[in-house]
């Protein structure tokens, strides 16, 4: 029953994260701010750090990201959504291995200098991390092929990406951890229920943004 629990909770936290990049994404984007940065830094990170909190079991934010990224797939608008598909599964793979050696209990982490530098951390691995990845991995799904001297010349750009995301962290992850100092626990009758609607939800409204954009 733990172990429905735990998959229950990736669903339904993935399917969210995978609407943000897919909705809230794109509207950032349309209004000219800096969409790759905040998905990461706050819904990326935030969600995933959230669920630390709630899921002590290795694997959770790798399949998080596995099911954020199948979602994006699924709205090929605002920009390169295979990209951003890779980004994000990379994301979660990326925070999986950097905080396995941090408590479950990140109640623990203190003070709160030593929780904003695990954001100024994360940001800026998870987010130079993924586009380093991107730049790798998606050639390879196209005809192009991957060539190292290109992703040579856009290391300076990429290291320097990552900045925005590294501040933004800094925030994050003390305001979740924050968060969870308020102890709130559903039982099973509303929790499959809840877990259920998030995760269905998220991937009708998505489904249906693909759909209208394209038909109308």
């Amino acid at each position: 029953m733990k172990h429905m629990r735990t998959i229950a909770g990736i669903i339904a936290l993935g399917s969210l994260w995978g609407f943000a990049e897919c909705i809230i994404g794109s509207w950032l984007r349309d209004a000219n701010l800096p969409a790759g940065s905040i998905m990461t830094a706050v819904f990326g990170i935030g969600l995933m750090v959230f669920s630390k909190t709630l899921f002590p079991q290795r694997g959770v934010q790798l399949g998080m990201g596995l099911v954020a990224g199948t979602l994006r797939l699924l709205n090929p608008f605002g920009g390169c959504f295979i990209c951003s598909a890779i980004a994000i599964m990379a994301e979660g793979a990326l925070f999986e291995v950097f905080w396995m050696w941090v408590s479950s209990d990140l109640r623990e982490v203190r003070p709160v200098a030593m929780q904003s530098c695990l954001g100024i951390i994360s940001g800026y691995i998870l987010y130079v991390g993924g586009y380093t990845i991107t730049q790798i991995l998606t050639p390879l799904f196209s005809s192009a092929g991957f060539d190292a001297s290109n992703l040579i010349a856009f290391i300076p750009q990429i290291f320097a990406s990552g900045l925005l995301p590294a501040i933004i962290g800094a925030f994050t992850v003390p305001v979740v951890i924050a968060s969870r100092r308020v102890s709130v626990s559903i039982k099973d009758s509303l929790y499959y229920p809840v877990t259920a609607t998030i995760a269905v939800a998220s991937w009708c409204l998505v489904i249906a943004n693909t759909i209208i954009l394209l038909y109308l």
